[in-house]
């Protein structure tokens, strides 16, 4: 009997593994299918009735910058879940395949195609003629722009290197390019808007990226007792992350929407819409956050902590395309 259960019992497990791949790469495709469609279709239904006009081909623009952040957020979150994993005692060498190379990939071709927007003045080129590289050089968008390509281009090196760690330094690179080109000179006080969007960018990549990789480690793991040390360590830093990330996005509001018509500009206007539909999302997010702590302490299987954690991962996937679409949004009046 002992050579022929492990025989009868190896198929139903091996069948088990493909169709819990199967589903949840399902999943994965749907909420594909739903951030694309909020990206293109975004724009206009935020803009509905506000006497607002957006820039030509702000669907796409949003779907560039949101696969750019997505692009941030995975490799970031693979080095420090990474690290995280070497910290717990006794785990098994198992990890996940790197998806960091392709999320390189992905944030070098958003890089190319914001820069050729930025080459146009913000209008979406209709084809290659319409592309002035001259223009890229002589603005300071522009070399924002070439600077986030090189460093997705460098990190792609790092990534498929023996050092995978050092893409690092060049993800730091588009992250302060990300905050430079979000507040330009001609902004009010443009240096503290650049560090709370710095301090904001950093913590939110930090916060998917890592909760991504650690539940694809847990799912290779198979319910090994390391998998609940690696969680619980990350559910320490997810609190501080959780902190930077929503006291940078409060003062970051009210800088561009003041206390004394915060109220009126949450309805009134494009960037207010969605402003309160990201608000919306992160408190869903912090009510899983909670949810899954609280299993992770309180429950007799701390592991079914990860049910909550994978809804959690996929809220915050919507967070990120919410954030590429206000990028493409008119600014409130007052600030513009």
């Amino acid at each position: 009997m002992t050579l022929i259960r492990p025989t009868t019992e190896a198929p139903d497990a091996d069948g088990s593994a493909r169709r819990s791949a199967m589903r949840r790469a399902l999943a994965v495709l749907l909420l594909l299918a739903l951030a694309a469609l909020l990206l293109l279709w975004g724009p206009s239904a935020a803009l509905h009735g506000t006497g607002e006009a957006a820039a030509p081909g702000a669907g796409g623009i949003a779907l560039l910058r949101t696969a750019l952040f997505a692009a941030l957020c995975v490799p970031v979150g693979e080095v420090a879940a990474g690290r995280l994993a070497r910290r717990v005692p006794g785990a098994p060498p198992v990890r996940p395949r790197s998806w960091a190379p392709y999320a390189a990939a992905v944030g070098f071709a958003a890089a190319l195609g914001l820069a050729s927007v930025v080459s146009t003045g913000k209008l979406v080129p209709h084809g290659l003629g319409q592309i002035d590289l001259g223009d890229l050089y002589a603005s300071r968008a522009g070399r924002l722009a070439l600077l986030e390509i090189s460093a997705f281009l460098l990190a792609w090196l790092c990534a498929v290197s023996r050092r995978p760690d050092r893409q690092l330094w060049p993800l730091a690179a588009v992250v302060v390019a990300e905050a430079l080109r979000a507040h330009p000179p001609t902004e009010h006080a443009p240096l503290t808007g650049s560090a709370l969007t710095l301090v904001h960018l950093t913590c939110a990549a930090l916060w998917a990226g890592t909760l991504l990789y650690v539940l694809r480690t847990l799912a290779r793991w198979r319910g090994h007792p390391a998998g609940t040390a690696l969680l619980g360590l990350y559910a320490r830093g997810a609190a501080l992350l959780f902190a930077g990330v929503t006291a940078t996005g409060v003062c970051s509001s009210l800088r561009r929407m003041p206390a004394g018509t915060i109220l009126d500009e949450l309805t009134a206007t494009a960037y207010g819409r969605t402003l309160l539909a990201k608000l919306l999302l992160v408190a869903v997010v912090s009510l899983l956050a909670l949810w899954a702590r609280f299993r992770l302490t309180r429950a007799p299987d701390r592991l079914t902590a990860c049910a909550p954690a994978r809804a959690e991962v996929a809220v915050l996937a919507l967070v990120v395309a919410v954030s590429g679409l206000l990028t493409a949004l008119p600014l409130p009046a007052h600030w513009r």
